[in-house]
């Protein structure tokens, strides 16, 4: 997959509360992976172990918790916005956790690094759902992604994407419905937990979609 265009899934967030930097500055050293170079896994998480990656983990809540409910997997969270990164590493920090490690990147750059199969599972939980139709091509699950999606996951590995957003939904389905390398298994939510931006939206009348699909021995 290849992006040659600079059109950007994500819109950038910087402003931090003291607490958000004290941890980025005390913790990132510790727990933060250089986007860029190449991914060893074992250096990074002291261990061999199944790998999930987490594009735009948020403010990191249901990132540590799942990860504390899961110890024998290691987990890679990716997010652009700087006071998600500093509100996980607290939290990372508060719950004692070994195998959560961030990453300040582009999702899509830090899954080109991985190598083909090597990921147990894909977590995308509430993109930005660029709600307007001319803004659909800064929306992250295209064909494309699809695609890189496919050759990074292990076979029998999966793909879970949560969305409160209906028309990113369909465009899910869509997508994922029609690659030949994955295929759509389920639409339960299963132990994602509820996050507070998930609640936010259902105030709104916005009710959760999640889409899981694993990839195929075939391809």
């Amino acid at each position: 997959m290849q992006r040659d265009d600079p059109i950007r899934t994500y819109k950038a967030r910087r402003r931090l509360t003291t607490g958000q930097a004290a941890a980025i500055d005390r913790l990132l050293p510790s727990y933060g992976l250089q986007v860029g170079l190449p991914f060893d896994r074992t250096a990074a998480y002291g261990r061999e172990a199944p790998l999930v990656l987490e594009i735009g983990s948020g403010m990191g809540e249901a990132t540590a918790a799942m990860a504390a409910a899961d110890p024998a997997r290691d987990v890679l969270a990716v997010e652009v916005h700087t006071p998600g990164i500093g509100s996980l590493l607290r939290r990372i920090e508060d719950l004692g956790l070994s195998n959560v490690r961030v990453a300040e990147a582009d999702g899509v750059d830090v899954l080109r690094l991985l190598a083909t199969g090597s990921v147990d599972e894909i977590r995308l939980f509430f993109p930005d759902p660029w709600p307007k139709s001319r803004h659909h091509k800064r929306r992250l699950l295209t064909a494309d992604f699809a695609d890189l999606v496919a050759d990074r996951l292990r076979p029998g590995g999966r793909l879970h994407v949560a969305t409160d957003s209906v028309s990113y939904l369909e465009q899910t389905v869509r997508v994922l419905g029609g690659h030949a390398d994955l295929e759509v298994v389920s639409r339960e939510r299963g132990s994602r937990p509820v996050t507070r931006f998930e609640l936010q939206g259902r105030d709104a009348g916005r009710g959760p979609h999640d889409v899981v699909a694993v990839r195929t021995a075939a391809g």
